[in-house]
C-alpha cells in the first residue's frame, strides 16, 4: 500500500501537467453544450480573437511553458497521449490500492463507521484553523488519522476519484455516441468537462494541504510512515533521504518526458501509441453511434476549425487554386473520386450524390480541442459508396483526401504545405452514421464548414472529419501514406488515429 501511494503521486503529477497541455488548446470552460463564444464561465487566456471574416478555434490556443505542462508549447497530441497513459496507470494503481485496503484491516483507518465522524471532523477543522493539532484516532475506533483526515481521504478515494473517471469517460465521442445518457448524467458534455476541471483543482488543493500536513505533523515521522511504515521512527533521516530521493526520481522522469516530447516527437508518439492504442481499440473502437438529438437542440452558431483553402486565408493555402476555381463555378465541375483498391472506380457529381439514398442525423460534434456543437447533417452513407465501387479483398482502410492543406497550430498564419488527409478502417466506414455530408441544418454546406463535401464519423473527434473533400482512396495499409500514422494531424501533431476519446 505504501508503494501505491508513491505511484499515485507519480501518475497524478503526470495527469495534472498533461491536462494543462490539453486545456491550453481551448482554455475556456462552459456549462452549455454549444460552447457559444462569450458564454464560458472560465477563461484562462487573454488572447484576443483576430478581426477576420472567419476565425477558427485554433486562434484561441495558447502555449503554456514546458515547466508547467507536459509537453510545453502547442503539444495537444502528445499531451493527450501522456494523459491517457497516466490515467491508465492511475486507475490500475487505484484498483490495487482498494483491493489491498479491503482484504486487510487497513480499511478501518480510512472508512468512517459512525456519523460522529462529521462533528468530530468539524472540531478538528477548528483546531487546525486555530493552529492547534488534533490527536489521531476517533471516538468510534482507533486510527492513525483524526476524523477530518479520515473523511478527507475517504471522500478523495470513494467520491472524487470515481467522479474524475466518469467525467473523463463522458468526454469520449465514442461513448457519448453509443451511450448518450452518459453525457446527460452530468448535464451535457461541456458540464462534464467543467466538472473534470474542478476535480483537477480539488486534487491539486488536496496535494497542497497534504504536503502542509506532512510538515505540520512532523516531517521525519510522516516520511517514516510513508516510506518505512514506521510511526515515530528512529530512522527519520533515512526515511527523509529515501522519500526525497523518490520525489527527485519523479521530477527527473517529468524532465525526461518533456525532453523526449520536445526533441523526439515521432519516437515518443510511437512508444506512447504502442501502450495506449491497444487499450483504446479494445474498449472503444467497435462502439456504434446511436445518438440523434431533437431539432430544438441544434446549436445556433456552429463553431469552426480550419481555414478554407482560398487566397483570402494564406494560412490554409499552398499554391493550389483548384478549389477556388470549383467554388467560383458553384461546384458545377466538382466530382468526388473513389479510387484505389476497388473493382469499379467512381467519379460522382454533387447531383449524383444527392440522387442516392439520403442519411440525416442530428449529432454532437466533439472537437479535439474541447468545444462542442450540435448540427443536423445530411449526406450519403460511405457504405453505400463502397457498395457501388466494390472494395477488393486486400482493402482495409479508407483515406479521405482534402483540397485543403494542414495548418500550423496556434493560429499561425502559415500552411505546412501538406495536403490534409485522414484515414479510417472499413469497420468504421460501414457504420450507418458514417457519411459524406453535403448539408448542415438543411442548407448546402457553407465554405467554412467544408463545402462541397465533408466526412462525418460520429464516434470520432472532429479532426478526422475531413472537409473540402476531393477524393476517397481505398488502401490496404494506412502506414503507406504520409508519415504512416493514419492522417496528417497524426503525422505532424502526434494526434491519435483512433480519435475516440
Amino acid at each position: 500500500m505504501r508503494l501505491t501511494h508513491w505511484f499515485n503521486f507519480l501518475f497524478l503529477t503526470l495527469l495534472f501537467r498533461s491536462s494543462l497541455a490539453i486545456l491550453a488548446a481551448h482554455p475556456k470552460l462552459y456549462w452549455n453544450v454549444h460552447s457559444t463564444p462569450g458564454s464560458e464561465w472560465l477563461k484562462l487566456s487573454r488572447k484576443p480573437i483576430p478581426p477576420r471574416p472567419i476565425w477558427c478555434s485554433t486562434d484561441e490556443e495558447v502555449a503554456w511553458p514546458a515547466w508547467l505542462t507536459l509537453p510545453g508549447g502547442h503539444g495537444l497530441g502528445l499531451g493527450r497521449y501522456w494523459h491517457f497513459l497516466a490515467a491508465m496507470g492511475w486507475v490500475i494503481c487505484g484498483f490495487v490500492y482498494v483491493i489491498l485496503l479491503f482484504i486487510s484491516p487497513q480499511w478501518r483507518r480510512l472508512v468512517p463507521t459512525s456519523w460522529h465522524a462529521i462533528p468530530e471532523a468539524f472540531r478538528d477543522f477548528i483546531l487546525y484553523a486555530t493552529l492547534r493539532t488534533p490527536s489521531p484516532g476517533t471516538s468510534y475506533g482507533p486510527s492513525p488519522f483524526n476524523a477530518l483526515q479520515q473523511l478527507t481521504y475517504f471522500g478523495l478515494v470513494f467520491a472524487l476519484t470515481p467522479l474524475q473517471i466518469l467525467t473523463g469517460m463522458a468526454q469520449s465521442p465514442s461513448l457519448l455516441g453509443r451511450f448518450p445518457w452518459l453525457g446527460r448524467a452530468f448535464g451535457n458534455r461541456q458540464a462534464a468537462r467543467s466538472l473534470h476541471f474542478l476535480g483537477l483543482v480539488g486534487f491539486g488543493a488536496f496535494l497542497v494541504v497534504h504536503l502542509v500536513m506532512v510538515v505540520w505533523h512532523g516531517f521525519g515521522d510522516e516520511m517514516g510512515k510513508m516510506v518505512l511504515g514506521e510511526g515515530h521512527t528512529r530512522r527519520a533521516s533515512h526515511a527523509i533521504g529515501l522519500g526525497l530521493g523518490i520525489v527527485g526520481a519523479v521530477v527527473l522522469l517529468h524532465v525526461a518526458a518533456n525532453l523526449a516530447s520536445a526533441y523526439r516527437k515521432q519516437g515518443t508518439h510511437r512508444v506512447l501509441s504502442a501502450l495506449v492504442d491497444p487499450v483504446r481499440r479494445a474498449f472503444l473502437h467497435r462502439l456504434v453511434n446511436v445518438q440523434d438529438y431533437p431539432e430544438t437542440a441544434i446549436t445556433p452558431w456552429f463553431r469552426i476549425n480550419g481555414y478554407p483553402p482560398i487566397a483570402e486565408f494564406p494560412q490554409a493555402q499552398a499554391g493550389d487554386d483548384t478549389y477556388e476555381r470549383l467554388l467560383a463555378g458553384n461546384w458545377a465541375d466538382y466530382q468526388l473520386e473513389v479510387l484505389g483498391a476497388v473493382e469499379q472506380p467512381l467519379s460522382l457529381t454533387l447531383e449524383d450524390l444527392r440522387a442516392m439514398p439520403r442519411q440525416e442525423q442530428t449529432t454532437l460534434h466533439n472537437c479535439i480541442q474541447g468545444w462542442t456543437s450540435i448540427g443536423r447533417w445530411s449526406g450519403v452513407r460511405v457504405r453505400d459508396l463502397l457498395a457501388l465501387c466494390g472494395p477488393r479483398p486486400e482493402a482495409r482502410y479508407l483515406a479521405f483526401l482534402s483540397f485543403g492543406f494542414q495548418e500550423k497550430p496556434g493560429g499561425v498564419a502559415e500552411s505546412t504545405g501538406t495536403r490534409y488527409y485522414e484515414c479510417i478502417d472499413l469497420l468504421t466506414a460501414e457504420q450507418p452514421t458514417t457519411i459524406v455530408a453535403f448539408e448542415l441544418n438543411g442548407e448546402p454546406l457553407r465554405i467554412e464548414h467544408g463545402a462541397p463535401l465533408r466526412l462525418r464519423v460520429e464516434t470520432k473527434l472532429g479532426f478526422k472529419m475531413v472537409k473540402y473533400l476531393r477524393a476517397i482512396e481505398v488502401v490496404d495499409d494506412y502506414r503507406k501514406l504520409g508519415a504512416g500514422m493514419g492522417g496528417v494531424r497524426e503525422d505532424e501533431q502526434q494526434f491519435d488515429m483512433g480519435a475516440e476519446i
